[in-house]
């Protein structure tokens, strides 16, 4: 038997991105349902549960004041970079704040999602239960679906992904690799680096790196002061050269490549502790994996090292396993959306989000929510403003604040954050 409720929409997740769909929606007088598999709030951040993929030393890469919700500033006794338990508990204020607990469905897996007849969405649920609903927010994230290499040879010791990664105790004593110079691979290396016999980090590029502070303040903080003043990007990337060598110096001084690419073509690397621990000798620095050989690694230079435990930080999959890819107009390896979030054709299938931006996330998608729900409430006014709106839908938007990122997985989603926001803001007045 279906449960027919198709006067409502149906939100995928009750994470950063669900909430913010969820409070836009109640705030605009649409109904719905937000379904969570888990028994709280948090997704990514409700830590140790299955699809979780923060370690217990996780804090945020950006500020505070850059990863917040725009309306719901996080306390003022928080440190500039909070811990995932700091956030975790964020998150769960934010939704006592604005009454959501009793929006949402806990314990709730969706296992598949297909479009039928009438514009209506099928959802059935874990344990046989089926719904009808009138339109779908996909708010399951994006971090969670591990992406393993392909590496020839065999490995005799233990593989991970950082995906499985929780505490240190796991490097006592043993020879460890850590594959992946993204945020998490940095911030796991120099874990390694402290409780390991020995640690290798295998890069497959040289890359740029800034500190997480400059003269006492997050180093967001200065770029987005710049980016307000409108100051030129020759002109931050200048200013972000000089920091970047200030604060380390030349990058072989540590057995670093020189980067193949300009700051600003890459996700920015943000870490002081690599350093630290390069200096002493507590990391070494290899280039990409060439072969497992039994209980050895060979190198793409020709070196070999003995190795007891891989950590492959690769990264994560866009995945979205309860609904066809062809639904979300998928070409390139990723959904073709309107600022990552709107059906070119439709007005009843919205991802909220979608996205790597160079900065916090928190505040983003609380905008890409609001949108959505100003768009669909101009939609049931008939206003012009909504044919309008669908007609800039159909095009593509170019994301990248000007600059050329580098042609990897990595930067699939990848937006300028500023110039984003701009563009979600001007909308969102457009709307109004």
């Amino acid at each position: 038997m279906i449960d027919d409720r198709s006067d409502k929409f149906c939100i995928v997740g009750a994470g950063s991105s669900g909430l913010a769909a969820a409070k836009a929606f109640a705030e605009a007088g649409i109904s719905f349902d937000c379904l969570e598999r888990e028994d709280d709030v948090g997704g990514n951040w409700y830590y140790g549960r299955p699809f979780s993929r923060v370690y217990a030393s996780t804090h945020t890469i950006s500020s505070k004041r850059l990863t917040e919700y725009a309306d719901f500033p996080m306390p003022r006794e928080y440190p500039p970079y909070p811990h995932h338990k700091q956030i975790f508990e964020y998150l769960r204020a934010y939704a006592r704040r604005f009454g959501l607990y009793d929006r949402i469905e806990f314990g709730q897996t969706i296992e598949n999602v297909q479009e039928v007849g009438d514009a209506k969405w099928s959802v059935r649920l874990a344990g046989g239960a089926t719904r009808l609903y009138r339109g779908l927010v996909v708010a399951n994230g994006h971090n969670w679906d591990p992406r393993r290499p392909t590496i020839a040879g065999a490995f005799h010791g233990t593989q991970l992904h950082s995906a499985d990664y929780k505490t240190p105790e796991i490097f006592a004593g043993r020879r460890v690799l850590v594959v992946g110079a993204g945020n998490s691979g940095c911030d796991i290396a120099v874990e390694a680096a402290q409780h390991a016999e020995r640690t290798f980090h295998s890069t497959r590029r040289g890359y740029h790196y800034l500190p997480k502070f400059w003269r006492g303040a997050p180093i967001d903080r200065l770029n987005e002061n710049l980016l307000e003043w409108r100051v030129p990007q020759f002109i931050r990337r200048g200013l972000a050269t000089i920091i970047e060598r200030t604060a380390f110096g030349p990058p072989g001084r540590y057995g670093l490549r020189k980067p193949d690419h300009k700051l600003f073509e890459s996700h920015p690397i943000i870490n002081q502790q690599l350093f630290y621990y390069l200096a002493h000798g507590r990391i070494a620095p290899k280039p990409d994996v060439a072969e497992l050989c039994g209980d050895q690694v060979r190198f793409a230079d020709g070196s070999h090292e003995l190795v007891d435990l891989i950590i492959y930080a690769t990264g994560y999959k866009i995945s979205f396993p309860f609904l066809d890819r062809a639904l979300l107009n998928w070409r390139d390896g990723k959904p073709r959306l309107y600022l990552n979030v709107f059906h070119p054709e439709r007005d009843d299938l919205f991802v909220v989000g979608l996205i790597q931006p160079d900065s916090g996330q928190f505040g983003l998608v609380g905008r890409q929510a609001e949108l959505v729900a100003r768009y669909l409430r101009a939609i049931a006014g008939r206003r012009p403003e909504a044919e309008a709106f669908r007609s800039r839908k159909r095009t593509a938007a170019d994301l990248s604040g000007g600059a050329r990122y580098l042609d990897s997985e990595r930067h699939r989603l990848e937006v300028d954050h500023f110039r984003y926001r701009k563009a979600l803001e001007r909308e969102i007045a457009q709307l109004s």
